[in-house]
């Protein structure tokens, strides 16, 4: 068996992912599809995707605050060509956060920016073929930032 590496979640993203294997698990009386057939099959294939995430789920271990760039980690990037800064986590994409936008680490983004250091420059290619120059300027753990974040909310 090979040794697959754990997938960040955030506790309220596994909730979710939960609710919605629960809910897909639940007992259905009738369908609304057209076709019945194909309804079932992305039900089961979404059920084992599902199952799958959460089998391999580390939910809410903040990695270290060494400021690397990996999965669980709040980042702020500048982009080079235009001076625009983004903050983003680097998760699972699947798991939206209505207050901060994911990039999952197997975007052009996450591979680039995974294991850089605040100051390190990366480059990576959009599906249309230009040519991206990032700069990474800050990586947190997620629930520092978080803190931070309800902090300054409350303040």
């Amino acid at each position: 068996m090979t040794n697959t590496p754990g997938i960040w979640l955030t506790p309220e993203a596994h909730d979710r992912l939960r609710a919605e294997l629960t809910s897909l698990l639940a007992p259905r009386t009738s369908t609304d599809s057209a076709d019945p057939v194909d309804d079932a099959r992305r039900r089961a294939a979404r059920v084992r995707e599902l199952r799958e995430l959460l089998a391999r789920a580390v939910v809410g271990e903040d990695p270290p605050n060494d400021g690397v760039a990996e999965p669980g980690m709040v980042l702020t990037v500048r982009y080079d060509d235009t001076a625009d800064e983004e903050t983003f986590l680097l998760g699972l994409r699947d798991a939206e956060h209505a207050d901060l936008e994911v990039y999952s680490p197997t975007s052009p983004l996450g591979m680039a920016v995974t294991g850089a250091r605040p100051g390190d420059q990366r480059s990576y290619q959009v599906p249309a073929g230009t040519t991206v120059h990032v700069t990474l300027l800050a990586a947190v753990p997620y629930g520092q930032h978080r803190h931070v974040e309800c902090g300054a909310a409350s303040g």
